[in-house]
């Protein structure tokens, strides 16, 4: 009878996991989350010295509720006692939204951001991906709206030029979030200014 050795990862003495394990418990929370009504949008699994914590960001079209966290929290709590998947003994399991400043790691991420502000960061500068803008060619970050994901490249219109950036080239990226104000003078007629 054969066994299948697994790596677990250690930082610091505190027993992390490994990636096949990861994908046993991201497997289980897409189970609960499709019966939930939402989808998995990523899992981070970080420990130190304050305790290890499993992270299940969640997401469906027009925003995950507090109820639908709460519901996904309880129902893999249940499939992850009864599995034992993760070992090292204690840890604390936080089901949120990835939020308005989210991570953005794989292509669907990416696809739902069009049209939206992020800001990317990569390895090399832009003008090895072929970027001849003045000003962005030395460059290996921006901030920008995403025109479009197409095929394997991020799409970006700067000054009526066409950046594309390939997706595998990017380390690091992110929603940016813009607080719009609105800078209208009170019009209220019951209003007295008091500079009068």
């Amino acid at each position: 009878m054969g066994w299948k050795q697994s790596t677990f990862f250690v930082f610091k003495g505190t027993v992390l996991i490994s990636s096949d394990t990861l994908q046993k418990i991201e497997a289980l929370a897409a189970q609960v989350a499709t019966r939930e009504g939402v989808q998995i949008y990523d899992i981070e699994f970080s420990g130190g010295a304050q305790g290890r914590i499993l992270r299940v960001f969640i997401d469906k079209e027009g925003g995950a509720s507090i109820d639908d966290c709460a519901n996904v929290s309880k129902g893999l709590n249940l499939l992850l006692d009864v599995e034992d998947l993760i070992p090292g003994g204690k840890y604390n399991l936080e089901v949120s939204t990835p939020g308005l400043d989210r991570n953005l790691k794989t292509k669907w991420h990416f696809e739902q951001a069009v049209g939206k502000k992020i800001w990317i960061k990569t390895a090399q500068a832009f003008e090895s991906f072929g970027i001849s803008h003045k000003k962005l060619k030395a460059a290996k970050q921006i901030s920008e709206v995403l025109a479009a994901v197409e095929n394997d490249n991020l799409k970006f219109q700067v000054e009526e030029e066409a950046l594309l950036v390939p997706l595998a080239k990017v380390e690091k990226a992110k929603m940016v979030f813009e607080l719009k104000v609105n800078n209208k003078k009170n019009k209220n007629p019951h209003h007295r200014d008091s500079k009068k």
